[in-house]
Formats: C-alpha cells, sequence, structure tokens
C-alpha cells in the first residue's frame, strides 16, 4: 500500500510538473507580446547599410535611420500601441541581440532558414529576392559562369545567407567576411576582391551609386529552398508572431509593403 501510495504522489508530481510546463509555454508566448506593451517600446535590431531596406540618411540636418523594414517596424508598433526603438548594429549581431535579450524583434532583410528557425521564431515571408554577385563593369566578360570566381576573393557579409552561398556554392573562391555591405563594394572597388555576394534589390541600389560596378551575368544558386525576408523573434513568440503576420498580411494585400520598397529605393538613390 506504502508503495501504491508513493507512485500515486509521484505521478500527481509528474502530472503537475506537465501542467505547470505547459502554462509556463503559454505565458512565455503572452509575456513576449505583454512585455513590449507593457513597456511601451519595442526595441528592433536592424543592420543600417542595407537600402532601400534600412539605410542612414540626413532629414532637417540630422542622421536618421529609414527604409522600408523601418516603416514595417513602425506599422507594428502602432498595431501594438508602443513606440518604436531602432538599435542599429553589425548584422552579424542582429539575431544574437534578440537572443539575449537586448531587443525584441529583428527586421533586417533577414533570411529564413529551417536552421534559424530552431533558436527564432519567424513572421511569415515579406520579401522574397534571388542573390547576384557584383563586380567591376570592366570585368564583365571575364565572368561567365560561377568556375570563373575559381581563384578569386569574394565578399559577403557576415553572418549572411549571402556568406554561406559565397563559402559553399562558389566552388575554388577565397570567402571574404566582412560587417557590412558598403564594406564589401569599398573592396571591390579598391581590386581587393573580385566580385561580392549581395541580395539583389541591395545590389541595384549600390551599382547606382558606383557606375563602375555591374551584375555578373552568373546565377547564383540558393542554398536550398529560397525562403525570402522574416522578421525574427524569440523562440515562443506564438502571441507576437501573431500580431506581427496580422500587419504583414495587411500590408501585402493592400500593396503598402511594395509601395514602401518602391519609394525607398528611390529615396535611397536620391540621398547618394
Amino acid at each position: 500500500m506504502k508503495i501504491n501510495k508513493i507512485l500515486l504522489g509521484t505521478l500527481f508530481i509528474a502530472a503537475g510538473l506537465t501542467l505547470a510546463a505547459c502554462g509556463n509555454s503559454q505565458s512565455s508566448s503572452q509575456n513576449q507580446l505583454q512585455s513590449i506593451k507593457s513597456s511601451g517600446t519595442m526595441t528592433v535590431a536592424l543592420s543600417a547599410d542595407y537600402p532601400p531596406f534600412e539605410y542612414q540618411t540626413i532629414k532637417n540636418g540630422k542622421n536618421e535611420i529609414v527604409g522600408s523594414d523601418v516603416d514595417l517596424a513602425n506599422a507594428i508598433g502602432k498595431a501594438l500601441g508602443v513606440k518604436v526603438k531602432i538599435s542599429n548594429m553589425d548584422f552579424n549581431n542582429v539575431l544574437t541581440s534578440v537572443a539575449s535579450g537586448k531587443a525584441d524583434i529583428a527586421i533586417s532583410g533577414i533570411s529564413y532558414t529551417p536552421q534559424r528557425a530552431q533558436s527564432y521564431d519567424f513572421s511569415t515571408i515579406y520579401y522574397d529576392s534571388p542573390n547576384v554577385i557584383i563586380i567591376k563593369k570592366s570585368d564583365l566578360n571575364k565572368y561567365k559562369s560561377l568556375s570563373d570566381f575559381s581563384g578569386k576573393n569574394i565578399a559577403a557579409q557576415k553572418g549572411s545567407i549571402q556568406e554561406q552561398m559565397a563559402q559553399t556554392e562558389i566552388k575554388g573562391a577565397t570567402e571574404v567576411s566582412l560587417p557590412q555591405i558598403g564594406d564589401e563594394v569599398n573592396e571591390l572597388n579598391a581590386g581587393k576582391v573580385q566580385g561580392a555576394v549581395v541580395e539583389k534589390l541591395i545590389a541595384q541600389s549600390y551599382i547606382e551609386a558606383n557606375p563602375q560596378l555591374t551584375m555578373a551575368n552568373v546565377e547564383v544558386p540558393a542554398l536550398t529552398k529560397n525562403y525570402g525576408m522574416a522578421v525574427a523573434m524569440p523562440k515562443g513568440s506564438t502571441a507576437l508572431k501573431a500580431a506581427v503576420d496580422k500587419v504583414i498580411s495587411q500590408m501585402k494585400s493592400d500593396g503598402s509593403l511594395n509601395k514602401s520598397i518602391e519609394d525607398n529605393y528611390k529615396l535611397s538613390q536620391n540621398t547618394k
């Protein structure tokens, strides 16, 4: 009888712990959203070197971070009824700032991947575009296939999908990881690298500002399925994800998201 009572007591304790764990999981999901609302501020991590999604410009004599990702962040903040605080950093630190709690979400042209999804929650995809290799216009006839980059130095942004592509898809090339895309362009102009792997729309923006550069007539294969850009949040942010997805869905359906990207692309060209 004593053994049965002990076993029965153990089962009750285990059941209680299971229920508590479920409750904590649900509470954690709600707490992420509630903590943002309670503080009245949503901190957004980004790397402001990615026009037209995020870039720096001068407004009324002051340096300001703008872009379509900033517009999206402001729309999310408005929906949640909170202020938006932009935290600018190197791209390599964007996701880790969310993991460490220094930022509530990250919106920085971040590509969703199954590997990243193991550590973070991601919104629905809000933009998708292929990647290209930027080269000097004078070298256009030199590079007609990926194999032509064998033995060359290829730049990519540290911590990005493009970094992985340069490392695995361009056989025989030496991948050079750099903190910002502007650094890649500078190294390319200086002849220290012969190409830079960049998302297509971003590449167009930098090429507009550097007419001596162009896109290589080479197809850059995706690592796997091209999932596209998404908003990153702490793992278990179910309620916050639902709120963010709702904003993205609305902006995609009414055309305001695409308009923001197009408008910021034009504006980013005028600031260079």
